[in-house]
């Protein structure tokens, strides 16, 4: 009689047991599909090979190489021109008209910014200027620049400036009008003034909407240097990714055109999400400004 009071317990105990170990057991190998499926690297994949599969299927589906190659003709076209080194070279022509213009504007807008922050005749003209000018599509004024700068990097360096300074002055003259005031007395406590008051209290407490700024002037930079490169063409005789794109579509090489699309896409990544992440990660994230 013990013995019966005594063991149907354990037994319902170690059934119990192993019934929760396979529940737990079964527990991980869910969280673990839900974790992989949660990283937005893997979704964002998943995504990319879904369009890739369409692309694939509806290219065949239509069987026209002239209207609409095939994902597999674009990739072969793309590591062609890789290995080849024409892409490259194009890449590298354009990323350096790029940057001097994306400089260009990030030092007038500090410029104007400033003189908005610190008079009341600044600010004014601020609001003027980016009332009148940024609504005005940059590739608008190449003919002009080509007029005021021939024909060479000087006219798509102007396109540039304007693409860049306006966002940027804006988001920048924003972040700073949004500083809390207490950290405004403690710069002037200190006895900050001037460009001082702006490097050391202004920038940093307004670096989100600066970052902000950056990124939508270089979003709106290398949507207007391809622009311009597709109207405008070559300067001194050798063209960007916009003038390799012009070229083959010139010469009905469609799956060559896409491959330059492809690289202007691939380089807009790479640059928001090494570049910008990276200047994310240690400035406003790593000083607690943002999360």
């Amino acid at each position: 009689m013990a013995a019966e009071k005594i063991f149907p317990p354990i037994r319902q105990e170690y059934v119990r047991t192993m019934e929760n170990c396979e529940t737990s057991a079964h527990a991980r190998d869910t969280s673990l599909a839900q974790r992989i499926f949660r990283r937005g690297a893997f979704r964002k994949f998943l995504i990319l090979v879904l369009f890739a599969v369409l692309w694939e299927t509806l290219a065949r589906f239509q069987n026209n190489e002239l209207l609409l190659p095939t994902f597999s003709a674009v990739v072969r076209a793309l590591t062609e021109g890789l290995s080849s080194g024409e892409l490259l070279s194009k890449s590298f022509v354009s990323l350096s008209l790029l940057v001097k213009g994306y400089l260009a504007g990030i030092v007038c807008a500090f410029l104007l910014t400033s003189l908005a922050v610190s008079t009341r005749t600044g600010q004014d003209l601020l609001s003027t200027l980016t009332s009148m000018f940024n609504p005005l599509p940059p590739i608008a004024l190449l003919p002009l620049s080509l007029l005021w700068f021939g024909l060479g990097q000087g006219s798509l360096v102007f396109v540039l400036v304007h693409s860049v300074l306006w966002p940027l002055a804006l988001n920048t003259h924003a972040g700073f009008q949004s500083v809390p005031e207490t950290l405004r007395m403690t710069g002037r406590n200190y006895g900050l003034s001037g460009v001082r008051y702006i490097v050391h209290i202004l920038i940093p407490a307004a670096l989100p909407s600066i970052l902000s700024g950056l990124k939508i002037g270089w979003a709106f930079a290398w949507r207007t240097l391809i622009a311009a490169e597709l109207v405008f063409g070559a300067s001194s005789g050798n063209g960007g990714l916009g003038w390799f794109i012009f070229q083959n579509r010139n010469e009905l090489y469609t799956d060559k055109v896409f491959a330059g699309l492809t690289m202007v896409i691939l380089i807009g990544l790479a640059v928001e999400n090494l570049v910008f992440s990276s200047l994310e990660r240690v400035t406003v994230r790593r000083w607690g400004v943002q999360h």
